[in-house]
């Protein structure tokens, strides 16, 4: 098994902190268009709750050793990964469905794409870093 804190070392700490900015910041984006205009877009703004969720989860299970967080963070982070794709995908090809934009909308064009690279950097970071 890797060591307990591995995921948590050298570039797993900036990627543990990247997480975390998106965690509060899709938080904060969902929180306020669900309350102040979800009759405009509550696709967008659900998708941007489930972003939200998805990104907090990531991030607590990054920073956690053994092979239950391990085996969360994978899960997420693909999860994620497969959002980003699906949600860019959709919101190009049905724009009325996104007024607003989303974290994942666009792949993450509004974010500078961040958000389609940081789950490929995630599960990178957890295949190098796998418990033995």
């Amino acid at each position: 098994m890797a060591e307990a804190g591995a995921r948590r070392s050298g570039p797993g700490r900036v990627l543990i902190a990247v997480y975390g900015v998106f965690a509060l910041a899709a938080s904060a984006r969902a929180g306020v268009q669900i309350a102040t205009k979800f009759h405009e877009a509550p696709v967008a703004y659900l998708l941007s709750a489930f972003a939200a969720v998805v990104y907090v989860l990531a991030t607590v299970m990054l920073a956690r050793s053994g092979r239950t967080s391990y085996r969360v963070a994978v899960a997420s982070c693909t999860v994620e990964f497969v959002g980003v794709l699906a949600v860019g995908t959709y919101s190009l090809t049905d724009r009325a469905a996104f007024p607003d934009p989303t974290v994942w909308s666009g792949f993450g064009s509004g974010y500078g794409f961040v958000p389609v690279v940081l789950p490929v950097l995630g599960l990178l970071w957890l295949r190098r870093t796998a418990p033995r």
